[in-house]
């Protein structure tokens, strides 16, 4: 008996509860005599079929992507085997990595490969390294997808994906129609979410993006594959009347761990090809049936919004995956930035064949079933090996390049300290930086300096060693555009500070807010300007819910079941002042501790906080709680290079670095509070209550409708146990997210500065200086790279308030200034090619 399967429950039973939870339905185990004499109606034969081979891999999940491999392999065989029996027959393959595999282990496979596509039998889509998560990844993430996947395509077969394909990812977000369009892709096929998830116009439809852009959308209704007889398939597609379309793509194969068309399968397609009165019934491809399509110039519907709530679980399970992919993507993203900008400014190095090759690792294990978290734990394990690898590799390269600047930025004081600052943004950043110094008492009195001359305000922190030498101190620098300032500590009178902060028992306040934290741990925040709360009641309310669904919580949509929350809080102050405000408060749920500093500024509205937690908790969640004080609250979240409004209906949704809730304060202003973090994908607003879900306890890959026998709790091996950490920001602002400019607050949160301590040398750069600054404060400059030719600069901009701008960019190099002005339309993404003096517009694959 399966595994899964309930005693008593028939296997049919069985099947149909599987179906329902992955929105497929279970094709008929026999047909009546009636279906099976082949007797169709006039009806019937109105419809058409296209029979879409194909053998759906996932390169990891139960298993590694070393099984993976093989499954590749054994499933291209058998197709290829398949073809030589049946000169009809066609398949569909996506995921250059599959390729890319073959190529390495059995390049005569390829060959025989590039032949059967080379007559039209074997079609390439998807476009990607693998069929990814395609909420979780970052803008940039889902570009380089698509960059690599289709130069390999190109490479190893001769052609380029024409169609997007991920039948199996577990949700899709709005910005796809856009980032596949300029990928050369402008038709698009999925799966989920199933009927129920999500109100879809047709099986067909026109999906926009917010930029405009439209791909032709085909959503599978019944499943990606069929693995026997295909008759109960088509049946079931004419079951289903009222669609803008009379022609349909029925998939077969076996999938998930491969397999690809069978015998069986093949045999009952020609048995229905040639039954009479039949429909039309043709083997074909996924490529050739949107050339169909276009040709009819249907009158389709419109879909402007993202696809989902399907397995909405996976936004939170498996924490360290989670954590891993943000800060992989961000440790490659700035790498990047700080090597090309060096490689023609002073001389660093840009490892072009070494960023695509962990770009390539990075994407592998996007899969949609590692990154959600539903992967098995070896496969955890060895991911967060790669993570770990790919943000070592990534920050080497980059400080070295660091290294190269500093050499030849000049000191001359041995008395005094000096680090040279690098701000990756293309807009100048004030921010901290805290640096460790080695300096005997007793400490004189001093002063910091930028490359400016301008004092720089400062104060003493507690350092990270314990060590009679070793002092902490935390400065207030402003840094240019893309660009770095020498920071100078040296001997001299310490200036008075403009703005001060102070924290004294459970409280701290700057000139802005009065921050207090509540016996339980939650916190209350003041306006010092109106004396009204920010927040309607406890904040950062640490609430523990009861979860009792699987791993990739099949038919939940939101989480209600409260069981309590995190209480009896110790609060100690860290650091009181004048610069620098810092709170520890400790609370305590069950056998699981929390740990949260809280820290503010001097003179800045952002509040600041490193969480840890010690988790210890079986099936369940936790989430935290920010009720905003406003009425009518409207959340905004981030997506993928762009953002979007959605209901605060409670549902559990997928976002990226920020979520904003806005609505009408008391005295009738726009007020709001954007939540940013470094780790974390899974939100819900319910009203204005804007809450992170920061963990989830379920088995590794356990799946509905398989139970949990709680008797033998000990023995499974539980998610997410033990120590995790990840940082927070919470933006209250005045108006919406636009007016507070959210999206440029969560770059700089990212994408923070980075220092390099200076020996005494002498150097012929500048003291400080700028490489490359954007004009409009909607723009981001949110990709500097080698360009794949390997002699041009490429530079992605991205609008990101959604809202038309024209704008102009300056690039500094060794042969001078470059300059370029261009329009924006709402998130608009363009991509600037600058060889020499010559900026060209280019697509995603920099054509």
């Amino acid at each position: 008996m399966n595994s899964g399967m309930k005693k008593g429950m028939t296997r049919r039973s069985f099947l149909e509860k599987t179906a329902m939870v992955l929105g497929a339905t279970v094709m008929p185990l026999s047909l009546s005599a009636q279906e099976a004499a082949g007797k169709w109606s006039d009806e019937d034969r109105k419809y058409k079929f296209r029979m879409i081979g194909h053998g759906h891999i996932d390169a990891m999940w139960f298993w590694s992507w070393l099984e993976g491999m093989a499954v590749v392999h054994s499933t291209f065989r058998s197709v290829l085997d398949r073809m030589n029996e049946n000169p009809d027959m066609k398949f569909v393959g996506s995921s250059a990595q599959f390729y890319k595999w073959v190529s390495e282990n059995d390049p005569a496979m390829l060959q025989e490969i590039r032949k059967r596509i080379n007559e039209g039998r074997w079609d390439i889509v998807g476009g990607f390294w693998v069929e990814p998560d395609m909420n979780m990844p970052c803008g940039e993430s889902l570009v380089r997808q698509g960059l690599y996947a289709q130069l390999a395509f190109r490479k190893l077969v001769g052609r380029t994906a024409k169609v997007g394909f991920n039948p199996d990812s577990f949700g899709h977000n709005g910005n796809i129609p856009q980032i596949y369009k300029k990928l050369g892709m402008e038709n698009y096929v999925f799966f989920r979410p199933n009927p129920g998830e999500k109100d879809i116009p047709a099986e067909m439809f026109w999906w926009e993006g917010p930029d405009g852009s439209r791909v032709l959308t085909y959503h599978i209704q019944d499943n990606y594959a069929a693995t026997g007889d295909v008759e109960g398939a088509i049946r079931a597609q004419i079951g289903r009347k009222g669609q803008p379309i009379d022609t349909f793509m029925t998939f077969y194969g076996v999938g998930d761990h491969g397999g690809g068309p069978t015998k069986e399968n093949l045999r009952s397609i020609d048995k229905l090809r040639k039954e009479h009165g039949a429909p039309e019934i043709e083997y074909g491809t996924v490529t050739g049936y949107f050339s169909e399509m276009r040709a009819k110039k249907l009158d389709l519907p419109v879909l402007k919004d993202d696809l989902q709530h399907h397995a909405v679980g996976c936004y939170t399970a498996n924490i360290p995956i989670k954590q891993g992919n943000r800060m992989s993507e961000t440790a490659l993203i700035f790498s990047e930035r700080i090597c090309e900008t060096g490689r023609g400014n002073w001389g660093a190095k840009y490892m072009r064949k070494r960023y695509e090759e962990l770009w390539n690792e990075l994407s592998l294990y996007q899969f949609h079933d590692s990154l959600a978290g539903t992967c098995d734990e070896p496969t955890t394990l060895k991911a967060e090996k790669a993570f770990g690898r790919i943000i070592d590799e990534a920050d080497t390269m980059a400080e070295m390049a660091l290294q190269k600047l500093e050499w030849q930025v000049p000191t001359d004081d041995a008395q005094s300290h000096y680090i040279v600052v690098f701000n990756p943004n293309a807009w100048e950043v004030e921010t901290t930086v805290v640096h460790q110094i080695g300096w005997t008492d007793p400490l004189p009195e001093y002063q910091v300096t930028d490359g400016s001359g301008r004092q720089l305000p400062f104060q003493l922190v507690q350092p990270n060693t314990v060590f009679f030498t070793r002092k902490g101190i935390e400065i207030m620098v402003k840094i240019p555009a893309m660009g770095y300032t020498q920071v100078r500590i040296a001997p001299g009178k310490t200036p008075p500070l403009l703005h001060t902060a102070h924290a004294e028992g459970n409280v701290m306040e700057n000139e802005y807010y009065r921050f207090a934290v509540n016996s339980d741990g939650t916190i209350a925040l003041t306006d010092k300007a109106t004396d009204k709360p920010l927040f309607d009641g406890k904040a950062c309310r640490a609430i523990v819910m009861n979860d009792r669904s699987d791993t990739w919580s099949h038919t939940v949509q939101k989480y209600e079941d409260v069981a309590g929350a995190f209480k009896e809080a110790n609060i100690d102050v860290l650091e009181s002042g004048p610069l620098v405000v810092k709170l520890r408060v400790r609370s305590r749920y069950g056998n699981s501790s929390l740990c949260i500093d809280w820290k503010m500024l001097a003179g800045k509205k952002e509040i600041y906080a490193d969480v840890e937690l010690d988790w210890h908790e079986h099936r369940k969640m936790l989430k935290f709680s920010f009720p905003v004080a406003v009425t009518g609250a409207k959340s905004v979240y981030e997506i993928p290079y762009a953002a979007i409004e959605r209901a605060t209906d409670g549902l559990e949704n997928p976002g990226q670095r920020w979520v904003d809730v806005t609505g009408t304060a008391d005295g009738g202003n726009t007020r709001g509070m954007t939540l940013i973090n470094d780790a974390k994908y899974g939100y819900s607003v319910s009203g204005s209550d804007l809450q992170l879900s920061v963990a989830r306890s379920s088995v590794y890959c356990h799946h509905y409708p398989a139970d949990l026998d709680m008797e033998l709790e000990n023995a499974y091996r539980w998610l997410d146990q033990d120590v995790h950490s990840f940082k927070m920001m919470l933006l209250p602002h005045d108006g919406d997210w636009r007016d507070a400019n959210v999206p440029r607050h969560s770059a700089e949160f990212m994408y923070r500065p980075r220092f390099c301590y200076q020996g005494i040398h002498g150097g012929k750069l500048p003291l400080h200086d700028s490489f490359m600054e954007i004009e409009a404060p909607n723009i981001d400059v949110a990709a500097v790279k080698q360009g794949e030719d390997g002699k041009s600069m490429i530079v992605r901009c991205v609008e990101t308030l959604g809202k038309p701008v024209e704008t102009s960019l300056r690039i500094a190099g060794s042969g001078g200034d470059v300059k370029w002005r261009g329009s924006f339309t709402p998130f608009e993404i363009k991509t600037l090619k600058v060889t020499g003096k010559t900026v060209k517009e280019v697509n995603l694959l920099e054509e």
